[in-house]
């Protein structure tokens, strides 16, 4: 019961951190670029946020955007990103059906738990590689935006991914560790019944020697 628990925690967190990555993937609101204070740089019209994918220009009455095509021209650090939030984005969905194909209230046939372990095992390794391609993102993208324009302060977008990646982690973490001693405690449980077999044989065998040995 314990061990289902910790299952279906852990696919919810995956779940959840996968969402969060997807939106920070889609959004431009990951850093806001301002020489003054947000306030005044909104009244100004000065104020812009910059993501993976375009600049926007925001102020009291408008967003504006213009979409970053030039992807040779771009810095290192946005090509980057987005190769890895797509990555991260993409491995999600395999990772998410492999978990919900082996909850414990979910049977595929006569399938052996053995197998559904291993799929949870795979699928908490998928999530964990989404979870580190975030992680990455998240944090080179404000240091390279850093480096290039100066001031900024962080958006809507990278703080979505920050707590996507952190429950990402958490339930690939939750959902490798349980699956891996689930794998352990039943191979174990399969030998100690195969030696009490074993066991159980060998007096029965004995008996029969002894007896033979009496009647010569």
């Amino acid at each position: 019961m314990a061990n289902a628990c910790l299952q279906l925690s852990g696919f919810l967190l995956s779940c959840l951190g996968w969402l969060g990555i997807i939106i920070a993937t889609a959004t431009n609101d990951w850093v806001y670029m301002c020489k003054y204070g947000l306030n005044t740089c909104k009244k100004m019209d000065e104020l812009e946020a910059r993501g993976p994918w375009a600049d926007c220009v925001i102020s009291t009455g408008l967003y504006h955007c213009v979409s970053l095509t030039q992807i040779l021209d771009l810095p290192a650090y946005v090509q980057t990103t987005r190769a890895l939030m797509t990555t991260g984005s993409i491995l999600g969905l395999p990772a998410v059906g492999m978990l919900l194909m082996s909850m414990p209230c979910i049977n595929l046939g006569s399938e052996p738990q053995s197998s559904k372990n291993k799929r949870t095992v795979l699928g908490g390794v998928l999530i964990l590689i989404t979870a580190l391609c975030g992680l990455v993102s998240t944090v080179w993208f404000p240091f390279g935006a850093h480096q290039l324009q100066g001031l900024m302060a962080f958006g809507f977008s990278l703080y979505t991914g920050w707590v996507g990646t952190l429950f990402s982690l958490l339930g690939g973490c939750i959902l490798t560790c349980c699956s891996v001693q689930s794998s352990h405690s039943y191979q174990d449980n399969s030998r100690f019944y195969y030696s009490k077999q074993g066991g159980g044989n060998q007096p029965a065998a004995s008996s029969v020697n002894h007896a033979k040995s009496a009647h010569v």
